[in-house]
């Protein structure tokens, strides 16, 4: 695309002052940088992408507090991680996080492994047990 045809549309970006550097073609055909506010078909799917992972938050929380899940999923989704991603930020398999989420099991966990997930998550043991805090 050439450098005058960068999109300038009203994005999330805009909101914050914030632009995004693209790369475009210079009247000489070179390639170079350019600034954009934001691309509409961008920000649709951003916008999208952004109501999915709340929308699987909100369950993810509604299910903890039925007791159908532990705190841990509920953070993952908030975090905006997916189950390999913790995994590999904690250092444990899959299976076994995925265990964790049972709340049977998390209600055992060491404190150890709580400090695990807490310091992953950026919060205290406390306020992983409890979503409330």
């Amino acid at each position: 695309m050439k450098k005058e045809e960068v999109p300038q549309d009203k994005s999330n970006l805009t909101d914050a002052n914030l632009r995004e550097m693209v790369y475009a073609v210079d009247e000489n055909g070179e390639y170079t940088t350019a600034l954009s506010s934001g691309w509409d078909p961008k920000t649709i799917a951003l916008d999208n992408a952004i109501k999915d992972i709340e929308e699987r938050t909100e369950e993810a929380k509604r299910k903890v507090l039925a007791n159908e899940t532990s705190p841990i999923e509920y953070y993952m989704e908030l975090n905006k991680m997916d189950l390999p991603v913790l995994a590999s930020y904690i250092g444990f398999w899959q299976w076994r996080v995925k265990r964790h989420f049972k709340p049977s099991v998390f209600k055992k966990l060491k404190h150890k492994t709580l400090a695990k997930y807490a310091d992953v998550f950026n919060i205290s043991i406390e306020q992983l047990k409890n979503i409330n805090d």
